[in-house]
């Protein structure tokens, strides 16, 4: 973000599989050469969080970027989820999909939120009976905040676990627990985009 920013949504494509780490996330927390071998690049994003893995077809991610003094800004970090959080659920709505609910509380972790993105709920994001749906991460300069939003189409936890850092128990854990956390979407990135524009753009 750069003086003179305005308003902005990007959709962001995958062409090739990468595990994606949160900003501070240590890059040991990675078996490097676990994803080397199952041709995963090991890549870092501006925004926090844990790992992500994205896949060319399986996870429509999209950047916001709200400036500081638009109508949207809101000075609390977390409070300032709460409107993409509704942009969201209503974007599902329109996708047929019902009973969605926004997170307007704090953070809510688990063990293993701080190395699995997913494991986690933050403000704004979005769930069905207690899945998680949508995640969301936000990045803040002087200049304004951007939120960097994915929607897994596919969750398959143990494709991410075989590649991190971990003992043959902790994946076992880490499986067990992250199995039902996430709510895979029986639609195209297209159609996830396309929905979330139209409601971006009301």
């Amino acid at each position: 973000m750069s003086p003179g920013t305005s308003r902005t949504v990007r959709l962001c494509r995958t062409a090739d599989s990468a595990v994606v780490l949160g900003s501070t996330q240590p890059l040991d927390e990675v078996d490097h050469p676990a994803a080397s071998s199952a041709g995963f690049d090991v890549v870092r994003r501006q925004s926090g969080g844990g790992a992500v893995l994205v896949e060319p077809g399986t996870v429509a991610w999209v950047d916001v970027v709200v400036p500081r003094g638009d109508p949207l800004w809101d000075d609390d970090v977390g409070r300032a989820f709460w409107w993409l959080g509704e942009t969201w659920r209503l974007a599902l709505a329109d996708l047929s999909l019902t009973g969605a609910e926004v997170n307007r509380g704090g953070i809510v972790s688990s063990p293993w939120s701080s190395k699995v993105c997913f494991a986690g709920l933050g403000p704004g994001e979005v769930t069905v009976e207690g899945r998680k749906v949508v995640g969301m991460a936000q990045r803040r300069t002087r200049h304004g905040a951007l939120f960097q939003c994915a929607v897994p189409l596919a969750w398959e936890p143990h494709r991410l676990l075989d590649v991190l850092a971990l003992s043959g128990e902790e994946r076992g854990e880490a499986a067990a627990a992250l199995e039902d956390l996430v709510l895979s979407l029986d639609v195209s990135v297209g159609d996830v985009e396309a929905a979330v524009v139209a409601r971006l753009l009301r």
